[in-house]
């Protein structure tokens, strides 16, 4: 079981209602200090980029806490593309079930 008091946590923006992503906005070390981050978007947050869908969550990333939210929000995004791109050329088996007749 890894430790996620020593792990790295993006926090991110997103759009409930567009499904946009807002980016990274933070990388933070540790799974309390990702939730207090995450708390303080939260609380900064107007009502109405909240009406409008805007949210944050946290994901365990192995970006360097601290890292510039450009950077990870570039750093994240292609990696979201490659294991995308990789998933499309990867069949997956469990969609054709083997007939055994």
């Amino acid at each position: 079981m890894q430790d996620d008091s020593k792990g790295s946590f993006a926090v991110i923006r997103h759009n409930i209602r567009t499904y946009e992503s807002g980016g990274v906005v933070s990388v933070v070390k540790g799974r309390s200090n990702a939730e207090a981050a995450l708390m303080q978007f939260e609380r900064g947050q107007s009502s109405d980029d909240r009406h409008i869908g805007w949210r944050y969550f946290l994901e365990k990333t192995d970006m360097k806490a601290g890292m510039d939210p450009t950077e990870a929000t570039s750093l994240r995004q292609t990696r979201l593309e490659v294991r995308e791109s990789e998933a499309q050329q990867t069949p997956d088996q469990s969609a054709f079930p083997s007939r055994n007749n």
